[in-house]
């Protein structure tokens, strides 16, 4: 590796060079790339940002991650992009955030801890020295007003006492959103859960549906027993799916055919119907104050049913069956209230 021209390179400058050459070296970064780097530009802020998108990328879930990246890195942060990379400041991102700080707390938060991620990175590659400018501890965050605290509202839930009556509505309902809504409904599970279902995790011979661990909020497997109702419903799906000639593996597939239809369809479709007042993920709540008012199911089953974590890591190593001929009971006397007659 060259340090300069000799005829202008002191050598207190060349071995200033090496040295940070090894340091470099010592850090897993070849120096040469990233002398390299920097003559063709690359090491803007932008120019970090971007490669470490596009390094990170495979370790999110789903598209809506790289949206937020790229929001707080491209958008948030435009003011940064275009700076050398060693050059930035504490004031270059105190910049960025106060505009954000007061009215969006949680944006700016996020931002702040991107920044950080990509000046750490730049670090790594050798790209800039010194304390990282975007650091919280010790650091913005005496800079900075406190962040207030999260109020976070219940998910509006309808009272239970009106879930019959809205069953009648949606089942007169033609579209394939109010079928999601009901089979959610009828098992208390999640959204993501329900419009996600793949036709081979239901077992229609033991009334049974199994959400395997990827899918679901815990990371645990998850099985759900179809109540007569449920399974009427399924049933009827898979029917129509085959009169139609459809080979698409998700239970309620969009026009495609190659994804599962929109996460927000279920909350149109309540909007649709006149019910601004309450939201889809609510109906859990409907069910749970039924459960817990209206019914001696024990707290734990009505938990598992959620698919809740109840108790202590001990208890929960002891207690290895989930009680799915309980919660077949509970789920039962749930169709039955919602007027399904399970």
């Amino acid at each position: 590796m060259g340090l300069g021209p000799i005829l202008t390179t002191t050598l207190g400058e060349a071995r200033q060079e090496a040295d940070a050459a090894r340091r470099a070296v010592a850090k897993g970064v070849n120096p040469i790339d990233a002398r390299r780097l920097a003559r063709v530009g690359g090491n803007t802020f932008g120019d970090v940002a971007d490669d470490l998108i596009h390094s990170i990328q495979s370790e999110w879930k789903n598209q809506k991650h790289r949206h937020q990246w790229n929001q707080s890195l491209e958008v948030d942060a435009a003011a940064l992009r275009p700076l050398d990379v060693d050059k930035i400041s504490t004031d270059d991102v105190l910049d960025v955030l106060k505009p954000l700080w007061t009215t969006k707390q949680e944006t700016a938060s996020r931002c702040r801890g991107r920044i950080e991620r990509v000046l750490d990175a730049a670090k790594a590659k050798g790209l800039r020295t010194g304390d990282n400018p975007a650091r919280w501890k010790g650091h913005l965050a005496v800079l900075l007003p406190k962040r207030q605290k999260l109020t976070r509202g219940h998910h509006a839930a309808m009272p239970f006492g009106e879930i019959a009556a809205f069953m009648d509505l949606l089942k007169a309902r033609p579209a394939l959103a109010a079928r999601a809504l009901e089979l959610t409904i009828l098992t208390a599970c999640r959204t993501g859960e329900v419009i996600g279902a793949k036709i081979p995790e239901f077992d229609l011979a033991r009334a049974l549906w199994v959400i395997p661990a990827e899918r679901m909020k815990g990371k645990t497997e998850h099985r759900v027993p179809l109540n007569a109702a449920a399974l009427a419903l399924v049933t009827q799906l898979l029917v129509e799916n085959d009169e139609s000639g459809a080979t698409s593996d998700y239970l309620f597939a969009d026009q495609s055919g190659q994804k599962p239809i929109s996460n927000m369809a279920m909350n149109m479709l309540m909007r649709r119907m006149g019910q601004l007042t309450y939201t889809v993920h609510g109906f859990r709540s409907t069910f749970r104050d039924w459960a817990g008012e209206g019914t001696d199911h024990p707290r734990e089953i009505i938990e598992a049913a959620l698919a809740h974590v109840v108790g202590s890591e001990v208890e929960r190593a002891y207690r290895r069956g989930d009680a799915l001929e309980k919660r077949r009971l509970l789920m039962a006397d749930w169709a039955n209230y919602c007027g399904q007659y399970d």
